[in-house]
């Protein structure tokens, strides 16, 4: 059985900082690889698949300029340019509009987890990436709160989907899709 549940995070400071990091970090991403399809399309060129528009951003984050690229998780810059190649797909194929660039101003702060990556406890979601030391007390902040305990379960037979972090410009937001051997409702 598939489920989706959407919990509130209760971030401090330093998450906060961290999460709007990576929400601004996949906005990037996803707006420099709209400009790379724009600009090849412009040229008469086909559609770029996202695995080579990763292994020109991977370069392109060796440059002293993007450093700060290398404090972010890959697997958010990852998805962020496959959603925005997914979104040059829709439209190629008439299902969807003209991709557009995301403002700061107008759209809505999110990122992806990797569902591998991703972790949960009754009362905690481990966001991967965010402390680059290994120390236990440097780890603490990769947990970041849940404001409602024991609403995800967690365990060796529950399987996260699609996981995303979103900003409502009040709290920050985990959904993940759920899929479990049994029946669960929190």
């Amino acid at each position: 059985m598939i489920k989706s549940i959407k919990v509130m995070l209760k971030p401090n400071n330093k998450q906060k900082t961290k999460l709007f990091l990576y929400a601004n970090t996949a906005r990037f991403a996803y707006n420099w690889t709209i400009a790379k399809q724009q600009e090849n399309y412009q040229n008469g060129g086909k559609f770029i698949n996202d695995s080579i528009l990763r292994k020109q951003f991977t370069q392109m984050k060796k440059l002293d300029e993007f450093n700060w690229l290398n404090n972010v998780s890959n697997n958010v810059m990852k998805q962020a340019i496959k959603d925005a190649c997914d979104a040059y797909k829709r439209f190629f194929k008439g299902l969807s509009k003209y991709p557009k660039f995301k403002s700061k101003k107008k759209s809505i702060p999110s990122f992806y987890q990797d569902n591998v990556k991703i972790k949960f406890t009754k009362t905690h979601v481990k966001v991967e990436g965010f402390a680059s030391s290994k120390k236990s007390n440097k780890q603490k902040i990769n947990w970041i709160r849940l404001a409602e305990k024991g609403r995800i379960p967690f365990g060796e037979n529950v399987k996260y989907m699609n996981p995303r972090f979103t900003f409502d410009g009040l709290n920050w937001w985990v959904s993940v899709g759920i899929e479990t051997d049994s029946d669960y409702s929190p």
